[in-house]
């Protein structure tokens, strides 16, 4: 098994009570309640908003008005049809196995290749370590983002007010109230901090889309409709980053008092992504269409300085800072049992947890400062590790779990697999290339000045 074992054990069995999830007395397992349908659409909901909804306006840019859209809704269909795929792998090798719960996404990936053709059956811890070293990136990434763009927003909340600070102090600034939220252990009580940040992302979006149309749109002939592949490469990169919540699936799914309602036909996960991917549409197409080639890499950059605008940055900060905790909590979860036998710690060790977060918050506060670039960030963070994890693994996952002794999966899903396979692997090389082309141009213009 991947070291990355999910303890958010709910019983899948809906006629089981939330406390057969409970381990006996005198275990070490870590026990969390069970959620419900809404605590879990809260999470999820979270999970997938942050930065990337406020940077679809600068991922449009690079896009088109036309071409953005459209390919919005493309990578929309594509990841959720990858969170279902990655369910239904997870469930057929919980059937196979014998298992209580259904595994998470390392867990999934290592036990198809466990149990898939002969030939690959030894690349199966590999894979599953290479998954959760992905997952730690991605979900580490996120937090770095974070860190940036809360301190940007911040720095332009204090010179309204005649205070100019760095960049980088306000990041100092920001890492006290990070932390504290971070040192919450259990997904549970992670759900009025969510549902908060959520009020304050929505709230924050629709204040931002009211500055965007109150005085009327530009005609729609200002704006490019399309454009070259260079920025089609940087636009399939912040999108990508947008819909950042796989590696949530299986942890909010296994945590659920009714796992089952995850992902049926109107399930937290088909509302969920239905109701995100139509924000992300609507505040790219807006925030293009307003700020056209000015659109910052959030748009609350180009709100001004009145004060509405100024406590949209602020609401908008703290959903962001309290969404912090829930990207950080899948990274520790997968971290922390490897971090924990290192140390030679047994049992639950809250005081030794309570320090590793304290210290991988430093790392992520360390890396921000060293990179304040906000949208390219975005980009690269997006090409390089999302796409893996959102549109590489799963298609993998599901030719190897379909195939049978001396037979295929079959010409369907090898055709469709491949188009999403190749589709990826562009977006992967051709996004991380110009996100980090445009990094290296960015530091040395910095350098000039």
């Amino acid at each position: 098994m991947s070291s990355n074992s999910s303890k958010l054990t709910a019983p899948e069995n809906e006629g089981q009570t939330a406390a057969a999830a409970k381990p006996a007395a005198g275990s070490h397992e870590d026990y969390h309640p069970p959620t419900s349908y809404l605590e879990t659409i809260v999470h999820l909901f979270k999970g997938n908003i942050g930065p990337g909804l406020f940077a679809m306006g600068d991922a449009f840019k690079n896009g088109g008005l036309i071409v953005g859209p459209l390919l919005t809704v493309v990578i929309a269909v594509i990841c959720i049809h990858c969170q279902h795929v990655l369910i239904a792998c997870s469930k057929k090798m919980r059937d196979l196995r014998g298992d209580p719960v259904c595994a998470d996404y390392a867990a999934t990936v290592e036990q198809c290749f466990e149990n898939g053709p002969i030939k690959l059956r030894g690349w199966s811890r590999t894979m599953g370590r290479l998954v959760d070293v992905f997952i730690c990136v991605t979900q580490l990434g996120f937090c770095c983002i974070y860190f940036v763009f809360i301190s940007t927003n911040v720095k332009q909340i204090l010179q309204a007010y005649g205070i100019d600070l760095d960049v980088h102090l306000v990041m100092l600034l920001a890492l006290a109230p990070v932390l504290l939220s971070s040192l919450i252990t259990n997904l549970k009580w992670l759900t009025p901090v969510s549902l908060f940040a959520n009020v304050c992302m929505i709230l924050g979006l629709a204040i931002t889309l009211y500055y965007a149309l109150k005085d009327g749109l530009p005609e729609v002939t200002e704006r490019a409709y399309w454009t070259n592949g260079s920025q089609l490469a940087l636009f399939f990169g912040t999108a990508i980053f947008a819909f950042e919540g796989i590696a949530l699936v299986m942890p909010l799914k296994n945590a659920m008092r009714k796992p089952r309602q995850f992902e049926s036909t109107l399930g937290v996960l088909n509302v969920g992504m239905f109701l995100v991917s139509v924000m992300f549409m609507f505040a790219g197409s807006v925030g293009y269409m307003k700020w056209g080639e000015q659109v910052g890499g959030s748009l609350t950059l180009n709100l001004g300085d009145t004060i509405l605008a100024q406590s949209v940055k602020l609401m908008v900060s703290m959903g962001v800072l309290l969404g912090y905790p829930l990207q950080f909590f899948v990274a520790v979860q997968i971290m922390w049992p490897s971090a924990k036998q290192v140390c030679g710690m047994e049992g639950r060790s809250l005081a030794g947890e309570l320090i590793f977060r304290s210290l991988l918050v430093l790392v992520t506060l360390a890396i921000a400062e060293l990179v304040p670039a906000l949208g390219l960030f975005i980009s690269l963070i997006g090409a390089l590790c999302s796409t893996a994890l959102a549109l590489v693994f799963p298609p993998v996952i599901e030719l190897i779990a379909c195939s049978e002794p001396n037979k295929g999966p079959g010409i369907w899903i090898c055709l469709k697999n491949l188009i999403i396979l190749v589709l990826a692997l562009l977006g992967f090389f051709t996004g991380s290339y110009e996100s980090l082309k445009q990094i290296v141009k960015h530091f040395g213009e910095e350098d000039f000045h």
